[in-house]
């Protein structure tokens, strides 16, 4: 899997296809980076269309094969490995911190659940469902049975560079899938070493492919090719047109989860305390570099201050340093991404938005390597603000007060986002609202971000088509086919 550069004694790994490591048929590797420290960790090669062709060749090959094995079968594979994850954890998970920046905590507790998606995916080969229907014809009947699509593309984003993979991987393959994956270039090591697992998990060769490079090269590549006929994407709203653009010609089934800017809503009746906390945990985990995170926020005026003075508070208590070590917020992943932060801030501000804490990148001391910007609140006026419509992706919140419960419903669903929400009210009658007037495809009612593994994570809108986990997510990595049999 992995060779030392002898020019700078670092590791350059290989791409994984048909059950073993080899070189690209390119020359180009890309750098990877540590974004608290800016240092260059690994290489990984900068692969070709020619590469996914050889990868999709291999998975198209499995496939007959691993369908054909009992879905139980499936499933114990995928269990092995999540075994062999779990018993690697430390190490996955300091990987994670080292290419993608997260505190280790977190990042532990991104390979619990990179396991528990593999786990869960298993546990549903015993419930692949089909139908048995009476015919409107004398001695026959109407199978509908579920089968898998053939050879499924996995493009994955890099803010959970170990549990993304597994979240298609799981369902995917359960179903009898095969699966060519392309992390983030960014954040590809740790899908790589999952692949090392899957080998020593007992995997056959070509059921799971890792390919590496850039989204424009290979991973269109991946798109366009024939022999694709399912991509899973979780990435940006621009990926994700470039991904409908490119799988157009060919028809193909797409399932894509792309941007959020969850609204965050807090009537005059809600538990102050618990909102503040949950508020503060679902903006700033993982330095606000998650979908679901607590984007914008919506307070009744009557308790705006009040809210915002606890909040501000506990915002002021993180803490922001090594992800080694036991901090609340690490760096940004790129230099790219904290510009991106820094000049949204820096508009909000030239339009009148007021700076309650932060609004500053950190440079010295020790924040005079790596991308670090410091927790920012911001209180507007404007909800036509870009702030407030534009995916912020970072440490940063703006709020804004208004004046009832149907206002903040009005300007939460002002956004072409529909991904995640989140209120706090104790009014039942106001809860039952929300399935037909908030447009959110998942809601947080009364608690922090974190969806379920057995539920369903689904947006709307620009946030993306299909969704992922639980049954609903098992069931589009499946296809329906009809069987008319006549026995008479």
């Amino acid at each position: 899997m992995v060779m030392k550069d002898l020019a700078n004694g670092l590791d350059r790994y290989r791409l994984l296809i048909g059950g073993r490591w080899v070189d690209s048929t390119g020359r180009e590797f890309i750098e990877v980076e540590n974004p608290a420290t800016e240092a260059v960790i690994a290489s990984v090669p900068a692969g070709t269309a020619d590469d996914a062709d050889r990868a999709l060749h291999a998975a198209r090959a499995a496939q007959p094969a691993w369908e054909a094995l009992p879905p139980v079968e499936r499933g114990r594979l995928l269990h092995q490995l999540a075994r062999l994850i779990l018993e690697s954890r430390e190490r996955l998970a300091r990987l994670v911190v080292a290419e993608q920046g997260k505190p280790l905590l977190e990042a532990r507790a991104e390979i619990d659940g990179t396991a528990l998606y593999l786990t869960y995916a298993s546990e549903e080969a015993r419930r692949i469902t089909g139908d048995i229907l009476p015919s409107d014809n004398p001695d026959e009947q109407v199978w509908i049975q579920r089968v898998a699509h053939g050879v499924v593309v996995g493009l994955t984003a890099w803010n959970y560079p170990a549990a993304l993979p597994a979240r298609k991987m799981g369902p995917a393959l359960v179903a009898g899938n095969t699966i060519v994956l392309k992390p983030h270039e960014g954040t590809p090591l740790s899908a790589l070493e999952i692949g090392q697992l899957s080998i020593q998990a007992g995997f056959p060769p070509g059921v799971i492919n890792v390919v590496t490079g850039a989204g424009t090269e290979v991973g269109a590549a991946l798109v366009r090719h024939p022999i694709t006929r399912l991509v899973t994407l979780t990435g940006s709203v621009r990926a994700g047109r470039e991904v409908f653009r490119d799988a157009a010609d060919d028809l193909k089934i797409l399932r894509l989860e792309l941007g959020g800017k969850a609204p965050f809503i807090v009537a005059e009746d809600a538990d102050l305390g618990a909102a503040a906390k949950a508020a503060v945990a679902s903006r700033f985990e993982n330095c606000g570099q998650i979908c679901i995170c607590n984007e914008r926020m919506y307070v009744h005026e009557r308790v705006a201050d009040e809210f915002l003075d606890r909040f501000v508070a506990m915002v002021r208590r993180l803490e922001v340093g090594d992800p080694m070590q036991p901090v609340d917020v690490g760096p940004k992943f790129s230099r790219a991404e904290l510009a991106k932060v820094e000049a949204m801030v820096d508009e909000a501000r030239g339009a009148g938005a007021e700076v309650l804490h932060g609004g500053r990148r950190l440079r010295e001391g020790a924040f005079a390597r790596g991308h670090w910007y410091e927790p920012t609140v911001l209180r507007v006026a404007d909800n036509r603000l870009p702030i407030m419509q534009r995916e912020v992706f970072g440490p940063v919140v703006p709020a804004m007060a208004v004046t009832d419960f149907d206002e903040a419903l009005r300007l939460a669903n002002e956004s072409s986002y529909g991904l995640s929400a989140y209120v706090f009210t104790k009014d039942l009658r106001r809860l039952m609202r929300l399935v037909r007037e908030l447009r959110f495809g998942e809601i947080y009612v009364n608690r922090p971000g974190g969806d379920a593994v057995h539920a369903y994570h689904a947006g709307l809108r620009h946030s993306g088509v299909g969704g992922e986990d639980g049954k609903y997510g098992l069931d589009g990595y499946l296809q329906k086919k009809t069987v008319y049999v006549n026995y008479a």
